[in-house]
């Protein structure tokens, strides 16, 4: 994004973000965390996490091509359970890009959204992700964040204090831990999209196409246990 230092002072005085910075930890145990959006039936088989990322392209391509069918064949239907993990990604030089990701996620977030909520604001950050990321000042992204927040039912008031929430970094900190404590676990790079399927690690490539995916999730569901 072009004047990326102006916007940048823009984003810290107009919205007071403080973006936290990725944190390694040496615990490679994957837990659950309270931080998860999680959506789906408990009882489901499969247990599916996604570290994702709102301004991650693509994350977008996921959301675009694969998730309509995730969420329709497999979430509603009981067969997985779906958990969401934000990361910050991609990163920039002045972390101008990282305060646009985590303030989509405390509009995500805002007002105690339900599971359903955060996941409908999420996928129409991904719908705009491309105007946003062509914003020529952080005005024009703080726009965007209040407009989702306005199609959500929420005033511009609520939006403006929903990014200036002060349990917002800190919840940040503690995904970006569990992001780099994961994927060095696996003993891969810390990129987005990345997943893990009751619990292991799988490849990105054939979760990207709705075919592709269902032949890793069915053979997965037809498994014996154990």
């Amino acid at each position: 994004m072009a004047a990326a230092a102006t916007r940048r002072a823009l984003l810290v005085g107009a919205l007071a973000l403080t973006t936290p910075a990725y944190a390694q930890v040496n615990d490679p145990q994957a837990v659950a965390l309270p931080d998860d959006i999680v959506i789906g039936s408990a009882a489901a088989r499969l247990a599916l996490t996604e570290y994702g990322s709102a301004m991650c392209g693509h994350c977008r391509a996921f959301e675009q091509s694969s998730w309509p069918t995730l969420k329709r064949e497999y979430i509603d239907t009981g067969k997985v359970r779906f958990t969401f993990r934000e990361a910050l990604a991609p990163t920039s030089p002045d972390g101008s890009i990282e305060s646009v990701t985590f303030a989509m996620y405390q509009v995500s977030r805002c007002n105690g959204a339900t599971q359903e909520q955060y996941f409908q604001r999420l996928n129409t950050f991904f719908d705009r992700q491309p105007a946003i990321q062509s914003s020529e000042t952080m005005a024009i992204v703080r726009d965007h964040l209040i407009s989702v927040g306005e199609g959500a039912g929420l005033t511009r008031e609520q939006t403006l204090a929903c990014l200036r929430d002060p349990d917002g970094p800190d919840r940040m900190r503690r995904l970006n831990e569990a992001f780099s404590r994961d994927a060095a676990a696996a003993e891969v790079s810390p990129a987005t999209p990345m997943f893990f399927l009751n619990g292991r690690h799988i490849d990105t490539g054939p979760m990207m196409t709705p075919d592709s995916m269902r032949g890793v999730l069915d053979a997965a569901h037809a498994a014996p246990a154990g």
